[in-house]
């Protein structure tokens, strides 16, 4: 009995789509929560408009090129995972 796995829902592109636009909107809405929020700012950048989310894009960024570089560091050879053997051929 060799069946063949079903697509899950995220091989449609339709749904990643939907995601995508659905992550959008959330974002939106949370920035325009942000005028109707009242928040104390403990410094006064921190009371300007969309300041999370400009540092949450900020953050994103650093950790994405933190990670490119810290994969220059660590990177090993394809050849790391096979026995001694096999490379010696």
């Amino acid at each position: 009995m060799n069946r063949t796995p079903r697509p899950g829902w995220l091989d449609d592109p339709r749904n990643v789509t939907r995601i995508v636009y659905g992550l959008y909107a959330v974002c939106a809405a949370l920035l325009v929560a942000e005028l109707v929020i009242g928040r104390k700012a403990e410094f006064g950048i921190e009371a300007w408009f969309g300041f999370y989310a400009v540092l949450g894009f900020i953050a994103y960024c650093g950790i994405v090129y933190a990670a490119k570089a810290l994969r220059r560091l660590v990177r090993r050879p394809e050849t790391y995972y096979q026995d001694q053997d096999v490379r010696d051929e």
